[in-house]
């Protein structure tokens, strides 16, 4: 099947299926390969200085846990960020297509921005309803020592039977705090650097490139949106490892909340970790998009951003 054949009307219910498709497949495999980045990520925010350095954090980790150690938590990691990938991703386009219309077409330039920002975090906050509870599980297994569970379906059984379903929603507030400035960051960039890209570095049309070199601009798009994705959410990132971690309260004590953790962390303590999470990110958002653009690409639908973004909306 030619890639270049648009098999799929855009807009349609198919369209939105497809990119709903393309944002599990963007999210939990790439989230899932960078698990063992992201557990020393981790265990550091919780306990700053544990590990000197990513290598020699797996190399401790293998030392003491076995090679599968180093994997901890990849479990409710595939799982969680499938399901995010999809409402994500899926929800943006829907409601991308949505806001746009109501800003009209002729205001669709002069509000572009508006439009991506207000359709990522309409999407982020119903896809983390999705992703907490694994989430919440992942944080639990990677900052525990020893692991809080080996399994998947072992830290589920646990958590219910300790805390029952509030255990794996106490951090959904910290969580959208983190992921929907995230995501209109990670949107609204890529967005706007992939724009830029095709103004200034390529000078013939979108559509007059290659498939293959228009995802090499979905790739750097990418990649520079992530960079600023890990610095506006990274705070936000270290309060959700941290609340995941408290301890349970004892009886006739009052449980630790957000406040509590900010105050005794202090902004500094804030910034744990900066530097690991940029490469994790940039690498995690470049791939995320060459994936979702990929998958577009094979089923002849355009790749996202540009000039060539379709100017002419389906009318229902």
């Amino acid at each position: 099947m030619s890639v270049e054949k648009k098999t799929i009307p855009l807009y349609s219910t198919n369209y939105f299926l497809a990119c709903t498709l393309a944002g599990v497949l963007a999210c939990g495999p790439t989230h899932s390969l960078v698990t063992p980045l992201d557990l020393v990520k981790c265990r550091n925010q919780v306990k700053p200085g544990l590990y000197p350095n990513v290598f020699q954090g797996w190399k401790t980790i293998a030392k003491a846990e076995g090679f599968r150690g180093i994997f901890t938590g990849i479990g409710p990691t595939a799982i969680g960020y499938s399901l995010q990938g999809a409402g994500k991703y899926g929800f943006y386009e829907v409601f991308k297509y949505n806001y746009s219309k109501i800003v009209g077409e002729e205001n669709a330039h002069r509000y572009r921005t508006l439009v991506y920002l207000s359709a990522s975090a309409s999407a982020e906050f119903i896809a983390d309803v999705f992703l907490c509870p694994m989430e919440a599980l992942k944080v639990k297994m990677q900052t525990s020592l020893p692991p809080f569970a080996k399994t998947t379906g072992e830290g589920i059984k646990k958590i219910m039977a300790s805390e029952g379903i509030h255990g794996f929603y106490k951090g959904l507030v910290p969580l959208w705090c983190r992921q929907v400035p995230y995501t209109m960051v990670k949107f609204a960039s890529f967005e706007k650097t992939v724009e830029l890209l095709y103004k200034t570095f390529m000078p013939k049309p979108k559509s007059e490139y290659s498939k293959m070199q228009q995802l090499g601009v979905s790739f750097s798009g990418g990649y520079i949106a992530g960079v600023f994705c890990a610095i506006v959410s990274h705070p936000a990132d270290v309060l959700v490892s941290k609340l995941n971690n408290l301890p349970e309260a004892k009886p006739g004590e009052k449980q630790a909340g957000a406040l509590d953790v900010v105050k005794k962390l202090g902004m500094r303590g804030l910034w744990t970790g900066l530097g690991p999470r940029i490469f994790m990110i940039g690498t995690l958002t470049s791939l995320q998009w060459l994936i979702f653009d990929s998958v577009k690409a094979y089923l002849g639908l355009p790749t996202t951003g540009g000039a060539e973004e379709p100017k002419k909306l389906k009318q229902d």
